[in-house]
């Protein structure tokens, strides 16, 4: 694809329905870095990604803890990078290793650090046009984040057209 396929949701439920969606499709090492406004969203897509994984139970946005671990078949490591100041932080947190640790990792306030993040990886950009419109502009970053790309547009576009019909 040349530049980033938009994901355009009309609800806060099918923003998480679209994460949903993509936590079907992801596989152990994946990365999907997050960036938008606060209240853009972020988290309710990560909410649908870990209904995905099948996640059981509340998931909270990570932002006092930086990092919260979800088990399911794969685990899921949700990063919350706001409150940090340096890159430096990111090795206190074992970030690089939890990245390569075998699970999923999304990472809000990706932009925070856009040096440290894997050349590998599925950035997703929320914007929020009006109160319940949300634009993800999703762009892969290597072969296999483009694929997960290409794969995660596709099931969305079916999905739609499956309420629509």
């Amino acid at each position: 694809m040349s530049g980033p396929a938009v994901i355009v949701t009309a609800s806060p439920d099918q923003t998480c329905q679209a994460g949903e969606l993509l936590g079907q499709l992801v596989s152990p090492c994946d990365v999907v870095a997050l960036t938008g406004d606060l209240g853009a969203g972020k988290t309710v897509l990560v909410q649908g990604i870990a209904s995905g994984l099948g996640v059981i139970g509340h998931v909270p946005s990570p932002t006092f803890n930086i990092l919260l671990v979800h088990r399911a078949p794969i685990t899921l490591f949700h990063f919350d990078l706001y409150r940090l100041e340096q890159a430096s932080q990111l090795a206190d947190i074992d970030f690089y290793e939890t990245l390569e640790s075998g699970g999923v990792s999304v990472i809000e306030w990706a932009d925070r650090f856009p040096g440290e993040l894997p050349p590998d990886r599925l950035d997703v950009s929320i914007s929020a046009p009006d109160d319940a419109t949300r634009e993800l502009r999703v762009e892969g970053t290597g072969p296999r984040s483009h694929r997960l790309e290409r794969r995660w547009v596709e099931k969305w576009q079916r999905s739609t057209r499956d309420v629509r019909s």
